[in-house]
């Protein structure tokens, strides 16, 4: 009887961190189906809008004007002509050079409203920093989508030219856990311009549509609700977290995290994109392989066109599914949005879908060292053993050094594995090279430095003298209000 109760004790302790560090309660009697690429979400995604009857809510990071695009526009211009209320947030910096303000005139002509998060504002010089980064969809308030998909045709590849589609990952949702996703949309909404009114409570989605428990995370810039969650995550596992991300950069606290679990003996797998859309974030990305290596974490290149999905499972209890990556951006900065599950049937199937997608990677492995420890054992008392470093030099050195990369190559076709060079140097000799033409340029054209120096300057001033005029004005309104006020 003891042991029950510390179990049920233990349960309820999980339970109360895991909602505290999400900021979100856990919602039971929901139905959630897994949804893989982009062309099983945008077949659900227009039919469901096809189908709606009240209100569509849409909120993504890029709407890009293509045949994608268009369709889901046309679709969403049919709703707004036979009365359904049609609601569109995309990201102005998402889709800037994707989509242009007149892609939105049909839609906006027959009565629908589209809403452009944070373009730049004076009085806000770093106000861009944050972007809404969320995927979401919702309808009627009865179906919900999330994911890490944007609309565009990029995600579908392009077979004419032998481009594979995006990898992705997203769920539909069914059940209490719309209201979340409809109230999450609405504070988007709010932020951008006037609120919508109040939702009538549909019946279909207060009633259960499901056994699944899962929390809806709805992070907004500093909260960093979904970061706090991951590190838990990271703490509680016991066998298994296996780890999808795009753009992989992990902080300090976070990798030791995780390579506190894997030196535990949990089994810690990262799956990353070997081919990015952003290089630059694929290099700092590879820079952090080595501790996690070290550390007995296994890390996977997808080998297809590009990996875009964000998902963790857990000891095939807990699963995760959204638009957060493992990065500070996401962690702090941006509006984000995912689902944590703790279903075991949906952890199983999507712990089943990263061994079919590990299928399709190439596992990264520490390469051997270049230079060979010898350790000396010297008998005189008055001297320690000393290390004695011996480096293969020479022609015999690159020839060995060639055979090596020859080694490498042949190993990565017999066994899928990829030897991973010293790439934490890597960062730091671009850090070098970038400094030392920052200092000859100041030194012999100093003209070149100081006149962006100069104009950033000044943009930085008009900003914030812009905001101070702001500021002060509001106060004078609400001193003249107080004033006005009778006793």
């Amino acid at each position: 009887m003891n042991s029950k109760l510390a179990s049920a004790s233990a349960r309820l302790l999980a339970e109360q961190a895991l909602s505290r560090a999400a900021g979100a309660p856990l919602l039971g009697g929901n139905a959630i189906e897994l949804l893989i690429d982009a062309a099983a979400h945008y077949d659900a995604w227009l039919t469901a809008i096809q189908a709606a009857r009240h209100r569509v809510l849409l909120e993504n990071y890029i709407i890009r004007d293509d045949e994608v695009g268009r369709a889901f526009r046309d679709a969403l211009v049919e709703c707004a002509k036979r009365g359904v209320q049609v609601a569109v947030v995309y990201d102005w910096l998402g889709c800037k050079g994707q989509s242009r303000d007149r892609f939105w005139r049909r839609l906006r002509a027959a009565g629908g409203e589209v809403r452009a998060f944070n373009p730049p504002q004076l009085g806000q010089p770093f106000g861009w920093i944050s972007r809404d980064h969320r995927k979401l969809l919702v309808v009627d308030g009865e179906i919900g989508f999330l994911s890490g998909v944007c609309i565009s045709q990029k995600w579908l590849g392009d077979p004419g030219r032998g481009v594979e589609p995006w990898r992705d990952t997203g769920v539909s949702l069914r059940g209490p856990a719309v209201a979340e996703l409809e109230h999450a949309f609405a504070e988007s909404w709010a932020i951008i311009g006037a609120p919508l009114p109040p939702f009538p409570e549909s019946a279909a989605a207060q009633d259960p549509a499901g056994p699944v428990a899962l929390r809806v995370i709805a992070t907004q810039p500093s909260t960093a609700g979904m970061y706090r969650l991951d590190q838990l995550i990271a703490a509680m596992a016991r066998r298994t977290l296996w780890l999808t991300d795009a753009y992989f950069i992990g902080i300090a606290p976070y990798v030791q995290a995780l390579t506190s679990a894997a030196r535990d003996g949990v089994d810690v797998r990262l799956l990353v994109p070997g081919s990015s859309d952003i290089p630059l974030v694929a290099g700092m990305s590879r820079s952090g392989y080595r501790p996690l290596l070290k550390a007995g974490i296994r890390v996977f290149e997808w080998n297809g066109s590009m990996l875009h999905a964000k998902t963790a499972v857990a000891d095939n209890l807990w699963a995760r599914v959204g638009s957060s990556n493992l990065n500070i951006a996401s962690w702090l900065s941006n509006r984000e949005i995912d689902v944590a599950v703790e279903d075991t049937g949906f952890a199983k199937q999507l712990a089943e879908q990263y061994e079919r997608d590990l299928e399709h990677a190439t596992e990264i492995v520490l390469a051997p060292r270049r230079w060979r420890r010898h350790t000396e054992h010297v008998r005189s008392k008055d001297r320690q053993p000393q290390a004695r470093y011996r480096h293969v030099g020479g022609s015999s050195g690159r020839a060995a050094a060639g055979a090596l990369r020859i080694a490498n190559t042949v190993g990565a076709a017999l066994t899928d594995r990829r030897v991973l060079g010293d790439t934490a140097t890597g960062p730091l000799v671009l850090g070098t090279l970038a400094l030392t033409l920052l200092a000859a340029l100041g030194f012999f054209w100093p003209a070149v430095i100081g006149w962006p120096l100069g104009a950033i300057a000044a943009w930085l001033a008009l900003n914030f003298g812009v905001r101070t005029w702001r500021l002060r004005r509001r106060l004078r309104e609400a001193a003249a209000e107080s004033d006005d006020t009778p006793p």
